[in-house]
């Protein structure tokens, strides 16, 4: 069975700039459905110096879950990346979520 942590960073590194995607569609995209919650505990996790696009990944809403000085990070590199971010952290899925293909 292919490594949990290793294919939630495989398909993590896959998402392309200016798109967003799901703590959920990670999961199902990585093999392992239903663990949305696995995905977001060890992207928490990642070092503040990882080279991966943790921020692309919002929850089911598509809003950014996290709070504090951690939301505006995460805001600030959604914009930086060319994602429309609204103020309370909503971003529009229907035009920037990422749907799984190669760019």
């Amino acid at each position: 069975m292919p490594n949990f942590d290793e294919q939630i960073y495989a398909v993590l590194a896959q998402i392309p700039q200016g798109k967003v995607t799901t703590y959920g569609d990670v999961a199902k995209m990585a093999g392992f459905p239903r663990h949305a919650r696995h995905v977001g505990k060890l992207l928490g996790a990642l070092p503040k110096d990882s080279r991966l696009p943790w921020f692309r990944v919002v929850n089911a809403k598509g809003m950014i879950s996290l709070v504090g000085e951690s939301f505006t990070r995460q805001r600030e590199k959604l914009l930086d990346d060319g994602v429309e971010v609204k103020e309370n952290g909503v971003i529009s899925l229907r035009r920037f979520q990422w749907d799984g293909q190669p760019s």
